[in-house]
């Protein structure tokens, strides 16, 4: 295509990013402070050289501090990018300009990374041989009367999963591993778990070249995606055809949402693969660094990284955070996404000054915006350098990721003693950390194990973490696994080690499904996947991530039990109360909606300093609901608890988590005819009225 065939007109300011209109594409940047933008075209991925440099006159093409063109004549497909020049006065004002870089497009629906070569991008001189580019792609998406999923997140049963390492193992069976429509493929499968949300790790277009150089020399890569640099772009790399990677997404999200299943999206916005003063320039720096990023206060030239990645986004610059809250509403409104978990949320938090706002403007913005008032907002609530704000996060509609929960569940499934007050407190909804506040048991996301750390079978299976495939010399990860080994480091061919690895990943599952609140498990731990004690994963595209499939068969047991349990969640409504248990009857003549014991009725051992066992009672919701009866043994011994006395019912075994099966079929479940139950050592035993 010839520049000869362009026609230029002034364009339009009012909506960012490249945009067809009658007439042509209109093209709109953020540059505050430019002097000279340049708009570059390009005919296919894989050309170096523009076939058209249209440079904008800033008295006709620059509104405020926007810069439009309207270019006549485009078809679809064809690629572009800015050249902005300015100010570089890095360590006085923290501008970056620079007209030798070719800049991504911040709003870009589509981008191509075939040349990107991150070690040059991050060198000086020109790089347009190694640039990513934008691309434009018409919007015409048929949806065929797809809807949002709003199922209450009380209701939910979420599945932390990887779009790619679902379905890249061989043993996946898919036409296109790999990819949004091999998740398609698995949509069988997830139903048949149970689960109702899959909470994807990052599919915002990111960085696959964003590891240390070592780990780089290993011939490894980004996998995880917390490297986002375009944030309206899916990854191409997930699609089958990168130019198509958006409607390919939207196909998956259809087809999830017609098995009634909801699709959240892990949001990095706490940081970019821009990196820190050494990091190559993208998009973010080339446009307005001094606006997007936090910067030393002293030296501009040097970033504030409160997030362990090099940099950290200006969430609450006020231009930023409408970048953020459109973003936000696009995949909510064009792509139908029905909520997003946000990385680091706590580095959200913090103002243009670096200090923690409890009013953050970004964050109050999203609660109570209209156009996301239906979708579910979830923090993971701290940031890298130690701002924890689990059960003190700003507003109300927020969950959040519940780092307590996970923690004490570890430690008392450990066997560690005396904190039996504070298992209570986790499994009843952590009233402590929301309920003071207005605050719900849907608040608390409740989790045991997600991507970043140990496996489910691997926190049964490993003392310490083993991380050296990494390149890192085993110095990346986290130290504080609050795991055991069963006995032995690692594999192991010892029958009774292998049994109680089991028993002990099985006690993990029914905990996580018997606590109020919102459960999460991660994608593998159903068919107990490992990867070999390495807890930080993030750079291992391969099988030690990636989904085995053989696992199904192999580990049948679990993925039985994991599928019981979910369903025995869905099946009792006290399970997933919208209000905070209170100990008391819910109505005249009926039974506390939670009573708490130990080994003896009513006598919970709260200031027992060696406790290792709890029960409780918890009263069905509606008076012909099933009451329940949950005892966890801890100990190495088997030991005797009392029932409770339940008129004109009885007890049957629902779930033994020592028992051979573990959840008896419907109709099968025993009676427990005696007025105690015998509990296996570390085992869990859940027991139904009827």
């Amino acid at each position: 295509m010839s520049d000869t065939n362009l026609i230029i007109q002034p364009g339009t300011w009012d909506r960012a990013g490249a945009n067809f209109i009658d007439g042509g594409v209109n093209f709109c940047c953020f540059s505050r402070d430019a002097t000279d933008v340049e708009l570059l075209l390009f005919d296919g991925d894989d050309r170096v050289d523009p076939f058209a440099t249209i440079k904008l006159d800033p008295k006709i093409h620059r509104t405020f501090f926007f810069w439009h063109v309207l270019v006549e004549g485009l078809p679809e497909g064809v690629l572009y990018g800015w050249r902005i020049d300015g100010p570089s006065n890095t360590r006085e004002s923290g501008a970056r300009h620079d007209p030798e870089k070719l800049l991504l497009d911040p709003w870009c629906r589509t981008v191509s990374d075939k040349l990107w070569d991150r070690h040059r991008a991050g060198e000086p001189g020109d790089n347009l041989a190694t640039a990513m580019r934008s691309q434009l792609i018409r919007d015409d998406y048929d949806w065929e009367g797809d809807t949002h999923c709003h199922m209450p997140l009380a209701d939910a049963v979420i599945y932390e999963m990887h779009v790619g390492g679902f379905t890249r193992h061989a043993s996946a069976d898919t036409e296109h591993p790999g990819t949004y429509r091999a998740v398609t493929e698995k949509i069988p499968y997830l139903k048949a778990l149970g689960i109702t949300h899959v909470e994807l790790l990052p599919i915002m277009a990111f960085d696959v070249q964003d590891v240390p150089p070592k780990t780089a020399s290993l011939g490894l890569e980004n996998y995880w995606g917390y490297s986002t640099h375009s944030f309206y772009a899916p990854h191409p790399h997930y699609a089958c055809d990168p130019a198509r990677a958006r409607d390919e997404f939207r196909d998956m999200v259809k087809a999830l949402h017609r098995a009634g299943i909801g699709v959240i999206l892990d949001v990095v916005f706490n940081h970019t693969a821009e990196g820190g003063a050494d990091g190559p320039t993208i998009n973010f720096k080339g446009f307005a660094n001094e606006v997007f990023y936090h910067l030393d206060f002293i030296d501009r030239g040097m970033y504030r990284d409160y997030t362990g990645c090099g940099n950290t986004v200006n969430c609450n610059h006020p231009l930023v955070t409408r970048y953020l809250i459109d973003c936000l509403y696009y995949w909510a409104h064009d792509m139908h996404v029905d909520g997003f978990r946000f990385d680091l949320a706590s580095a959200m938090a913090r103002g243009e000054d670096g200090k923690p706002e409890y009013h953050a403007p970004v964050l109050w913005s999203i609660e109570l915006s209209p156009e996301l008032g239906r979708a579910h907002i979830i923090a993971e609530a701290w940031d890298a350098v130690g701002l924890y704000q689990v059960g003190d996060f700003p507003g109300f509609r927020w969950a959040e990721w519940n780092g307590h929960y996970r923690d004490v569940v570890r430690g008392f499934v450990r066997g560690d003693p005396g904190i039996i007050p504070d298992v209570a407190t986790r499994i009843a909804g952590s009233s402590d950390l929301y309920e003071s506040r207005g605050r719900l048991p849907a608040n608390s996301i409740n989790f045991v194990t997600c991507h970043d750390g140990f496996s489910l079978m691997d926190l049964v299976s490993y003392n310490k973490k083993h991380n050296a495939a990494n390149g890192e010399d085993n110095r990346d990860g986290h130290n504080h696994n609050i795991s055991w080994n069963c006995g032995t480091e690692g594999p192991t061919d010892d029958p009774e080690i292998i049994a109680l690895r089991r028993r002990q990943a099985k006690n993990f599952m029914a905990i996580l499904m018997l606590s109020q609140g919102v459960p999460m498990l991660f994608s593998g731990d159903e068919v107990l996947h490992s990867k070999r004690g390495n807890n930080n994963t993030y750079c291992q595209n391969n099988d030690l991530s990636w989904f085995d499939w053989r696992l199904l068969d192999d580990n049948r047991d679990m993925l039985d039990f994991t599928r019981a349990m979910i369903a025995f969640r869905h099946r009792h409504a006290t399970l997933r109360r919208n209000r905070f248990l209170t100990g008391k009857p819910q109505r005249d003549g009926h039974l506390p909606d939670i009573t708490w014991h130990g080994t003896n009725l009513d006598d919970p051992g709260w200031d027992d300093g060696n406790a290792r066992v709890l029960a409780f009672t918890l009263a069905g919701l509606e008076e012909s609901d099933a009451h329940l009866h949950v005892v966890m043994n801890m100990w190495d011994d088997a030991l005797d608890f009392a029932l409770p006395r339940i008129d004109g019912r009885h007890w049957h075994k629902a779930v033994d988590t020592a028992g051979e099966p573990s959840v008896p079929e419907a109709g099968s479940q025993p009676q427990v005819g005696s007025a105690k139950v015998r509990v296996e050592p570390r085992s869990v035993v859940v027991l139904e009225s009827r």
